[in-house]
């Protein structure tokens, strides 16, 4: 089985040409997010561990903002879990020089983004009018408190202590054109954890939606790695 945790949206919407591209070999589970309230990584993270498969083995997928979470729910040896695949993820805040701007977040009028300016940013020269409107749809609902808590929960996370503790197999997925996370969040990952393995794409931030076929590939063969004889 495949667990999914979603991105800042946290609706699981944007997992969709990727769990297609899965193929219907894995059983998938996404534990989305709360769309309202002003809710951090420690209580994202409560909510993940209530919703996980309890009758058999599983990897967990952390995208882009989950990825803390993923890792945390590795560290503390949780039962059942066989590996950890991090897309587009990161083990602390990816941009520190923004870390000042946290006070700022609040104000910050994030609903009124437009789509075009967010898909500069997560699909970069592969945006579509199909990515745009999947994109506008996933936010739609999600209410500004919940995302202004979300950013200003990246602006400070670090798990690098979680990092260390993790003992299950890792698979991280880089999108080499990624205009969100840059190139030293994989570098940060593999200096703690060597035996990290990292996959590069020629994709943006949403390498997940631009590159499905090419991502379920390596993590289908992760996930029928680890979980052999499980």
């Amino acid at each position: 089985m495949i667990v999914l945790l979603p991105g800042m949206d946290g609706t699981g919407e944007l997992f969709q040409p990727f769990i297609s591209a899965l193929g219907g070999e894995f059983d998938v589970q996404i534990v989305g997010d709360p769309t309202y309230g002003a809710l951090g990584y420690e209580d994202l993270e409560s909510i993940v561990r209530e919703s996980l498969p309890q009758d058999a083995p599983f990897v967990i997928l952390g995208e882009s903002f989950s990825g803390p979470i993923a890792v945390s729910i590795a560290a503390s040896g949780t039962q059942g879990l066989a590996g950890v695949v991090m897309s587009s993820s990161f083990i602390r805040n990816p941009r520190p020089l923004f870390s000042s701007l946290s006070a700022m977040v609040s104000i910050m009028p994030v609903k009124r983004v437009p789509t075009e300016a967010m898909s500069y940013f997560l699909t970069g020269n592969h945006a579509t009018p199909e990515l745009r409107a999947a994109l506008r749809s996933s936010l739609a609902t999600v209410s500004a408190v919940a995302l202004q808590a979300r950013m200003k929960a990246v602006l400070s996370v670090d798990v690098s202590v979680e990092l260390s503790a993790v003992r299950v197999p890792v698979l991280y997925l880089r999108g080499a054109e990624d205009r969100v996370v840059p190139a030293s969040a994989a570098t940060q990952l593999t200096t703690m954890l060597p035996a990290a393995r990292v996959v590069a794409f020629a994709a943006p931030h949403f390498l997940l939606q631009v590159v499905p076929a090419l991502a379920a590939a390596e993590v289908g063969a992760f996930v029928r790695q680890v979980t052999v004889g499980k």
